[in-house]
């Protein structure tokens, strides 16, 4: 079954529902039946007022009810237009449940005979009945509404600081003195030990760097460049850490050719795995791209891990998850065991293929 949560918070809400029937009732006497009730004998006003706060109580929770299950069958701002439709078609049927619940305990209480009522009588009680669950409606619903558009404008400046983020950690990882002096030592040693290595090094230096500083240009970019890309990457990794980096790539050419994701997203993944395990020739780190069907990429690497624990601010993987929340698709999935450390990232079909 399913919990209905009230959109405001359960004092609030305890509060309402105690006081809300009889502000209502006093709501209704005072614009509605002030006559009626002044003309009431003394037992007449006490069935009255018990039978009016009795269905007032029944028909607050009644009708909060309807509107939550509403609201957890129907979530969301974009469905608001939907919601209400039904919840205006509830008031039909909420109104008859009242109408019929009062005119019972009329019956009952009051020791009247049946008698079908006049047209005058059925629209004064069903006025008043739609009224009442009109005001209960509008009251949740609107808190909803409001709850909403709190959450949807927090969700937005959340996003927007993590893209502002994600834009930073991509300018540093453009200009990263870190990894340009590296390569640039390795290219060193190169050219004196090895002109052809260290002539094939300053290309793949040269693709990797074009292709950071071209990565702006869209924010989506297919899979194949990304591996062509990182391929690069990894290529100069593969030249400072000799065998103890090895890198391998398990993607159809299909999938390469015809599904995107964020630029950097296996960068930042590969990164990742370097900056938080050991490189070592006798204990070498294996990183793998490979394909869950067509729906995911895995980045996957064995763990082991630096006994020196590396100064992190944890937005790395958040970044990327982030930046496909952005474009509306699920966000990535972690996996760990005791021997790898897996990340699953979602595929977006690249539509504009043929």
């Amino acid at each position: 079954m399913w919990a209905l949560t009230s959109p405001y918070p359960r004092s609030t809400d305890i509060r309402l529902r105690i006081i809300g029937p009889f502000v209502l009732f006093a709501t209704g006497i005072l614009f509605f039946r002030l006559k009626m009730y002044l003309n009431l004998s003394g037992q007449e006003l006490i069935n009255q007022i018990c039978i009016a706060l009795g269905m007032g109580y029944f028909g607050w929770e009644l009708a909060r009810a309807t509107v939550l299950v509403v609201q957890k069958k129907f979530p969301g701002l974009h469905r608001m237009r939907l919601r209400l439709i039904i919840l205006v078609l509830s008031l039909v049927v909420l109104g008859h449940i009242g109408y019929i619940m009062r005119v019972i305990l009329h019956f009952i209480i009051d020791g009247l005979e049946w008698d079908w009522p006049t047209v005058f009588d059925y629209s004064d009680i069903m006025g008043v009945v739609i009224f009442y669950n009109t005001v209960i409606i509008s009251l949740y619903e609107g808190g909803y509404i409001w709850k909403q558009w709190k959450t949807s404008l927090e969700d937005k400046e959340k996003a927007l600081r993590s893209e502002w983020q994600a834009k930073y950690d991509l300018l540093k990882a453009q200009i990263n003195p870190h990894f340009i002096f590296n390569s640039l030592n390795s290219l060193s040693s190169l050219i004196t030990e090895n002109p052809k290595q260290a002539e094939k090094f300053a290309d793949e230096m040269s693709t990797v760097y074009r292709y950071l500083l071209r990565n702006n240009d869209s924010d989506l970019v297919t899979l194949g460049a990304e591996i062509h890309f990182i391929r690069s990457y990894c290529s100069l990794l593969t030249t400072r850490y000799g065998q103890g980096f090895q890198f391998s790539v398990d993607v159809p050419d299909e999938i390469a050719n015809n599904y995107l994701l964020p630029s950097l997203t296996l960068q930042l993944l590969v990164e990742n795995a370097v900056k938080h395990n050991n490189v070592l020739k006798e204990q070498p780190l294996k990183v793998t791209i490979r394909t869950e069907g067509d729906s995911s990429l895995c980045v996957e690497n064995n763990m082991q891990k630096k006994k020196i624990i590396v100064k992190s601010n944890g937005v790395g993987l958040s970044n990327i998850n982030d930046k496909f929340k952005l474009l509306n698709q699920a966000g990535i999935f972690i996996r760990r065991t005791n021997d790898t450390f897996s990340v699953f990232v979602p595929l977006i079909k690249n539509e504009t293929a043929v």
